[in-house]
């Protein structure tokens, strides 16, 4: 038996579950996410939890248990909490600005990087070198968070480029003169 599948699914007060056949609507306060799952998985809501138990313990429902069971987690954390990634930006001349709804960067380009993010996710721009990356869907906000690090991410010489705080970058060290 899984150990993360078996575990129940706390539904907090707020927060509306509609089941259907292979498909999950969950609402709350901060919104509401549906996702597709395999329909031969089982999911039940009872007494306030919700249960995800697989058919069988074939190689195929093993592995679909946890994973079905977190991203379920997932989405009821999503709308009771919301998620929150925060990118940091180093260099010199390398900044962020709100530009809208989107962002443009400086990151030593000859020109500006233009960035607008997905419906469901907001970016916040506090100081010029921190960008917050907060929505409902984890994934989404993973993702958003993953590309706007693509476009510079950090170089091991000097440590340029966007990081996810508190993230480290092993330092190399660079050619020594004679």
């Amino acid at each position: 038996m899984s150990r993360i599948g078996k575990l129940p699914i706390e539904i907090p007060q707020d927060v509306e579950v509609k089941l259907e056949k292979g498909l999950v609507h969950i609402k709350g306060p901060k919104g509401q996410l549906q996702h597709t799952f395999n329909p031969g998985m089982i999911v039940e809501v009872e007494n306030g939890m919700i249960q995800v138990k697989r058919p069988s313990d074939e190689r195929q429902w093993r592995s679909l248990h946890g994973l079905t069971r977190t991203l379920i987690h997932n989405m009821v954390v999503g709308v009771t909490n919301g998620y929150f990634k925060a990118l940091q930006i180093e260099g010199v001349g390398y900044r962020a600005e709100q530009k809208g709804k989107g962002i443009q960067l400086a990151l030593g380009f000859s020109h500006f990087v233009y960035f607008v993010p997905p419906q469901g996710v907001t970016l916040k721009i506090p100081v010029p070198t921190r960008i917050e990356i907060s929505g409902i869907d984890k994934e989404l906000v993973g993702q958003v968070a993953a590309k706007i690090r693509s476009f510079r991410p950090p170089e091991p010489y000097k440590g340029k480029g966007i990081r996810y705080e508190g993230e480290t970058v092993h330092r190399k060290a660079g050619k020594t003169a004679k």
